[in-house]
Parts: structure tokens; C-alpha cells; sequence
């Protein structure tokens, strides 16, 4: 069962998944998808067509603009904006008023796991890997590979990060280790895969 508050304003077409909590202010536009288990978070703003997975949190006054798709398990904090215009502009050349015919939307693509940190803003169209961390108050304005942590403005890597949120310790600066489940991962070429994947992968070339 669905918990959405009175305040919150659902497009009629909009699939909201079940167990699913929209809070007070929140606003889902026309043909918005999420899945099982996500929650919306008081004056969030989804728009129209938006993809959202299971068990995602879209935290107080974030705005996720249209075409955004975000993957399972994902933190968006507060404030966050995931914007979906390269060249902004009110009006056109000419000075009329922009309708939704004058420009192309593009959007932000966030992959399963990944956090985006309170009014942290993403400059689309990018793409952010699956179980990257980025920081509070970062400006993003290029892609964000897995498992890496970003921040500052504009963004950088600054470190990378486990499944479980900690940044990862080395003794080497090629083999990884996260603090807290002691999952193991390898750099290469700017790149971080687990140790499980790269065994996974290594037995089936095998095999």
C-alpha cells in the first residue's frame, strides 16, 4: 500500500510503485514512473516521463527534471536539482516567450546505488555510474564514473567509494578496500571494479 498525502499532486497517469511514500507539497508529473518502495520527500518536484527505481529516496525540495532516469537504490538529498537544458534560455532570439516546441530536453542518467548530496546540482546531459558518491554543494558537469567521489565546483574525483557510502582506503593506489564490509576493488585506466566482478568475468573467459 501506497502512502501518498493530500497535499501531494500525482498526475493521474503518473505509476507510482508499491510501499511507495509521497509526502506532503511533493508534485509527480504526467507519465512519471517509480518503482516499488520509493520515497518523495516534502516539496520534491519529478517530471514529466521521469524514470525512477525501486527503493530510490528523492529527499525535500529536490527537482528532478524530465528526461532524468535514475536507477535502483538511489539518494538524491535535498535541494538537488538534475537539470535538462544545455543552452537556457526565457525567451527566444526574437523574444517570444519559450514553449516546450523550442528546445530539446536533455537528461541526467544516474546509475543503481548512487548518492547525490544536499543541493548538489547536475548540469545535464551527464551520466553518473552506479554506487557513486557526490558531495554536498558540488556543481556536476561531466560524466561521474562508478564508484567515485566527486565534489567542489566544478567537480572532481576526489577518492572512491564501496556500496556502503565509505570512501576506500589503499596502501598502493591500484587495489581499493572499503572500511566497512571489506569488499575489494581495482583501479585501472580511471576505472573501479570489484574484485567479485573481475573473478566473475575471469571464469566465464575461462569457461
Amino acid at each position: 500500500m501506497n502512502r501518498i498525502e493530500d497535499t501531494a499532486d500525482v498526475a493521474g497517469d503518473a505509476e507510482i510503485g508499491a510501499g511507495s511514500t509521497i509526502w506532503h507539497l511533493a508534485q509527480i508529473r504526467e507519465r512519471a514512473r517509480l518503482g516499488e518502495g520509493c520515497s518523495v520527500g516534502r516539496g520534491a518536484y519529478i517530471g514529466p516521463g521521469v524514470r525512477v527505481g525501486r527503493n530510490s529516496k528523492i529527499q525535500n525540495y529536490a527537482l528532478v527534471y524530465e528526461p532524468a532516469v535514475l536507477g535502483d537504490g538511489v539518494f538524491i538529498g535535498p535541494a538537488v536539482v538534475l537539470t535538462n537544458d544545455t543552452f537556457p534560455r526565457a525567451v527566444t532570439p526574437a523574444g517570444d516567450l519559450k514553449g516546450a516546441e523550442d528546445w530539446v530536453s536533455v537528461g541526467v542518467r544516474i546509475g543503481d546505488g548512487a548518492s547525490i548530496g544536499a543541493r548538489a546540482v547536475c548540469i545535464a546531459p551527464i551520466s553518473i555510474g552506479a554506487w557513486a558518491t557526490v558531495a554536498a554543494g558540488a556543481v556536476v558537469t561531466r560524466d561521474v564514473p562508478a564508484h567515485a567521489l566527486v565534489a567542489g565546483v566544478p567537480a572532481r574525483r576526489i577518492g572512491w567509494v564501496g556500496k556502503a557510502g565509505r570512501p576506500l582506503t589503499t596502501s598502493d593506489g591500484n587495489l581499493w578496500t572499503c572500511p566497512e564490509t571489506g569488499e575489494r576493488y581495482t583501479e585501472s585506466d580511471g576505472e573501479l571494479h570489484s574484485e567479485a566482478s573481475l573473478g566473475r568475468i575471469r571464469s566465464d573467459e575461462g569457461g
